[in-house]
């Protein structure tokens, strides 16, 4: 019940001293006290009586005031025992926005607390039964193949409760006109510290339940107008059913889709068992895509860790630029081929954006993406291939997150990729280990000048401009590298092998 309602309560016949602006404030419940500093006791919501046994002076009522409003008390009734009450208290409400009401004398706490607890079981049992009647409503109207939309009509029409349906790149799934900043939503979805959450005057909920978690990233989420806190238990627990609903039509749309996506899956185990190409071109119109049109193929995987098939399904399916690509599952790999447009031949640029918003909900598990060059339907297995080497290689980096594209494969960072950890942090060691050693103690600052010193193509003069020193400085500290590792930096040979290790350092 609001605070306003307590003015119409027979029995008690509060009267308000101060405090007509925050009216509309909920009252969940009823406490007496007269402790000095109760806030221990108090949840928020209540309306707490006192008859100010407490008060010895004017500071005792700000210490008592300041408590209940640090506490989320939502008003303050004293009693008339003792006479009028206090200026000094009055005026602490006022500053602490406390809403004060007095309690005639001859009126008991009990009888405030009696009516105020009848009002409140009174309107708890009216909006469960609304509540009950709207979920059999809901359940009915998915039932009848209405979709979300209908749902959220319903909320919003019935019970004034505005909701969205959105996914984690902050894409409107359902819910009315106008929608709110998606995007911001989903940062607000992904980086929240728990759920639900409030952001910027709305309560964000998951769709997955407790018993089956999602990550973050392959979920989709609920925002609701408003603070979920101050909702009564009955509408926070029609939160709960209305995410069961959005999940049951999710899987009710994959289900519509599962001849897609097991042709989908067929294609991909076709492409990579290098089938001939008649058959995949066939295999393509099926899926409903024309085999003239030119592919990119696209392979991803957990990162740290791997996500569980339903999770990089959804996750890539998310971030992919087009929606008519196919999907399938090989292991714990997800492979896509993707119909690529010419306005949308930068498909690596394109999902490593996407990619970058998931990114907050991928910080456990990570993810690993590769995409292949734009290819003709009768090279998909080599553009296959292409990804797949791609994601290997940006599961070898340090971003949890993060986009190979196949260009990268034509350089040394491919064979870097492919060679055992502990061959590459053998031949590291080797050749960097001594110059370290000798700068830790020396301070010679060798490795900083052997790097400049190949990134400048050996020119002692460009070497020693970017590290303002005289060339002759630059001549000794090259030597005195080549002493310590017994290699000689005239040789291309040996530029090479530093080159190397000092990328894979």
């Amino acid at each position: 019940m609001k605070l306003r309602a307590l003015l119409a309560l027979p029995d008690s016949r509060l009267e308000l001293v101060t405090g007509r602006d925050e009216l509309d404030r909920l009252v969940r419940w009823v406490v007496t006290t007269d402790l000095p500093e109760p806030g221990r006791y108090l949840r928020g919501g209540e309306l707490v009586l006192s008859g100010l046994m407490w008060r010895s002076g004017p500071a005792d009522s700000e210490a008592f005031v300041r408590t209940l409003a640090e506490a989320g008390v939502s008003a303050l009734a004293g009693g008339l025992a003792r006479g009028a009450l206090p200026d000094d208290l009055v005026e602490a409400c006022r500053r602490y926005r406390m809403p004060l009401f007095t309690v005639p004398e001859d009126v008991a706490f009990a009888t405030v607390t009696e009516e105020v607890v009848r009002h409140l079981s009174g309107a708890r049992a009216a909006d469960l039964t609304a509540v009950l009647d709207r979920h059999r409503r809901l359940v009915a109207g998915v039932g009848e193949g209405e979709g979300l939309g209908a749902v959220l009509d319903l909320l919003s029409g019935d019970l004034g409760m505005r909701c969205w349906v959105l996914t984690p790149t902050g894409r409107v799934v359902a819910g009315p006109e106008p929608a709110p900043a998606g995007e911001e939503l989903a940062r607000a979805f992904l980086t929240a510290p728990r759920l639900p959450h409030l952001h910027g005057g709305m309560t964000i909920f998951p769709v997955a339940a407790e018993a089956v978690p999602l990550s973050r990233a392959a979920d989709w989420f609920l925002a609701f107008e408003g603070d979920a806190r101050d909702w009564p238990a009955e509408r926070r627990a029609l939160t709960a059913e209305l995410a069961a609903i959005v999940a049951l039509e999710r899987a009710r749309l994959d289900d519509r889709l599962s001849v897609g996506g097991r042709l989908a899956q067929e294609l991909i185990r076709l492409v990579v068992s290098a089938a001939g190409a008649g058959e995949i071109a066939s295999r393509l119109e099926l899926a409903g895509l024309d085999a003239g049109t030119p592919f990119a193929a696209v392979a991803a995987s957990g990162g740290r860790a791997p996500l569980r098939p339903d999770e990089l399904r959804a996750v890539l399916g998310e971030v992919l630029p087009v929606p008519r690509a196919v999907v399938g599952l090989l292991d714990e790999e997800a492979i896509a081929l993707l119909p690529v447009e010419e306005a949308e031949e930068d498909v690596a640029g394109r999902i490593q954006t996407a990619l970058a918003a998931l990114a907050p909900g991928l910080a456990d598990s990570g993810l690993a993406v590769g995409v292949s060059d734009v290819v003709v339907a009768g090279e998909l297995r080599g553009a296959v291939e292409e990804a797949r080497y791609a994601r290997r290689l940006a599961a070898q980096r340090a971003d949890p997150v993060g986009v190979v594209r196949h260009d990268e494969l034509a350089t040394h960072v491919l064979l870097l990729a492919s060679v055992p950890d502990d061959v590459r942090d053998m031949f590291r060691l080797r050749l960097l280990n001594p110059l370290r050693t000798y700068d830790e103690v020396h301070h010679a600052d060798l490795v900083r000048t052997l790097e400049t010193f190949l990134q400048n193509s050996g020119s002692w003069t460009r070497c020693a401009e970017r590290l303002h020193l005289h060339v002759n400085s630059v001549r000794y500290r090259i030597q005195r590298i080549e002493e310590l590792t017994g290699r000689d930096l005239s040789r291309l040979e040996d530029r090479v092998d530093f080159f190397l290790a000092l990328r894979l350092g």
